[in-house]
């Protein structure tokens, strides 16, 4: 009697308890849940020295008109990185990000920035024609210089003259 007792007290103890951080895990009315429409948001005061530190990057000397952003969504941070620069700097960036996959033009890519570059005034990398792209996942890589990157992506399109626009998203 003595051990089904405590095997009852135990039970109504771990009741308790799952019942407890249940409630604490579950939305209830009026309370904010993680689909709601606080996400996605632009992060304030962030912006490309976010993205650069993030990416382990080494913004080059030769960029201009250098913006970035940080979208904050319920998971995660999405890191954007855009500026001109030259056809042979961009191929030096996307090398070091050691895709298996050289850059190559692909008109049905999705990309991970959604119509983020949008937010920074500029047309959308999916929507510039002859765009080429890449993507890579830094820690599938071996990349130990961004093994806090679960992803990237790199788009590289022209502008006018000898300059390309790079577009970098990472998460």
């Amino acid at each position: 009697m003595n051990h089904t007792r405590r095997t009852v007290n135990r039970l109504a103890a771990v009741s308790v308890v799952v019942g407890l951080l249940t409630a604490g895990c579950t939305t209830g009315q009026g309370s904010r849940g993680t689909d709601d429409d606080r996400y996605p948001y632009w992060e304030k005061g962030a912006g490309a020295s976010d993205a650069v530190e993030f990416m382990n990057l080494e913004l080059p000397q030769s960029a201009t008109q250098v913006k970035g952003a940080v979208r904050v969504q319920p998971q995660e941070r999405v890191y954007l990185l855009s500026f001109l620069t030259s056809e042979e700097t961009a191929e030096s960036i996307a090398d070091d990000l050691r895709s298996e996959h050289p850059l190559k033009a692909d008109p049905d890519t999705d990309s991970l920035s959604g119509d983020g570059f949008e937010h920074l005034g500029l047309t959308s990398p999916q929507d510039i024609k002859g765009v080429r792209t890449t993507g890579v996942c830094p820690p599938c890589v071996g990349d130990e210089r961004r093994s806090n990157v679960q992803g990237m992506e790199i788009h590289v399109g022209q502008d006018s003259g000898d300059r390309v626009r790079v577009y970098l998203a990472a998460y």
